[in-house]
């Protein structure tokens, strides 16, 4: 693994993120209502020390259902507070009594029906509320922090837990691309955490030398709130303002075949970290995957916080899905214990 520069100058705080579960809550902002009709039992639910698959497995159990019947749009934490939102495919069935279910650590907020399985990814966005305890550190210089954050958003870095315990996920890469034969969960998760700290790397490079955030020659551009991307094109004010806006963000690689569609000073960058790194480029391409972008800024919406009476920090704030709250937190404070989300 690699230890990923801070874009703000380092934390100014630390502390720890997890003294208890409900230090850090998870909101999943799916995007969409249910449409009251159809084959799907909607389940909005509240869950505590539970993880998200072993929380289908027990619906799919409960129904009486196999569980390739469950969906659900994300992995949420097991050592939090979630609300997030699940389908039960039940087609010619009447719902189940979901008030009555007795599962650990799951509550069933709201029950409705939808036409359609929830399918991974649908989900907009999440929105946390995460309090950090224990706090050392100058608190004028955290305000500061926080309003720079606020303002500029943090570099989109995948966190730890993308690569498993230890870099688990990491060696199963390295494994699987020297031939190991593995299942295809653990073969997924390989080929995640290979991609995933390719881009890492990428991205820590241009933090590293203060571009992260800026427009270089070759750029592939992100719309903000999109997965549509465009360029290379000439750098002309238009751009730089849209970037100064926040309407567009640049991109690094998600690592695969085909050409990098980067060019000039981008393109040098990726090629080279590739190079440096050929083994999991080489492994993926391999492996079938494409190549597709992923933005290097992580803008943080509706970004609030609260210090409280006991000196602790209340932080509340918006991301879209498939980004991590740790790379927000990491600009402000060092945690120590467990700090994965």
């Amino acid at each position: 693994m690699i230890d990923l520069p801070f874009a703000h100058g380092g934390p100014p705080l630390h502390g720890q993120m997890r003294a208890a579960v409900d230090d850090f809550e998870v909101d999943e902002i799916l995007g969409f209502n249910a449409d009251g009709k159809g084959e799907h039992a909607f389940l909005r639910i509240e869950k505590r020390n539970a993880n998200t698959e072993w929380v289908a497995q027990q619906l799919a159990r409960a129904a009486g259902v196999a569980p390739m019947s469950v969906g659900y749009s994300g992995l949420k934490d097991r050592h939090a507070v979630t609300r997030q939102t699940f389908s039960v495919h039940l087609p010619g069935r009447a719902d189940p009594d979901w008030q009555a279910l007795e599962i650990e650590g799951v509550n069933i907020i709201e029950a409705s029906r939808h036409s359609k399985k929830i399918k991974r990814g649908v989900h907009k966005g999440n929105r946390f509320r995460i309090r950090l305890s224990g706090l050392e550190g100058d608190r004028g210089v955290a305000d500061r922090r926080m309003n720079e954050i606020a303002r500029d958003g943090v570099p989109n870095y995948f966190g730890e837990q993308r690569f498993g315990r230890n870099g688990d996920n990491l060696r199963s890469a390295q494994a699987l691309f020297a031939g190991a034969r593995m299942g295809r969960s653990q073969r997924g998760f390989a080929l995640s955490a290979a991609r995933s700290y390719l881009f890492n790397r990428v991205l820590a490079a241009r933090v590293d030398s203060a571009n992260w955030n800026q427009a270089l020659a070759g750029e592939v551009w992100m719309l903000a709130g999109t997965h549509s991307i465009f360029g290379p094109q000439v750098l002309d004010d238009g751009l730089r303002e849209r970037l100064a806006s926040g309407d567009i963000d640049p991109t690094g690689p998600l690592w695969g075949q085909g050409e990098l569609r980067s060019l000039d000073q981008v393109a040098a960058i990726e090629t080279a970290i590739a190079q440096e790194e050929s083994v999991l480029a080489e492994g993926l391409c391999a492996h079938d995957l494409r190549q597709e972008r992923r933005s290097l800024r992580l803008p943080v919406g509706e970004f609030a916080h609260e210090w409280l009476a006991d000196g602790s920090l209340l932080l509340s704030f918006g991301l879209p899905s498939g980004t991590f709250a740790t790379s927000v937190v990491r600009e402000l404070c060092a945690t120590r214990g467990y700090s994965q989300h």
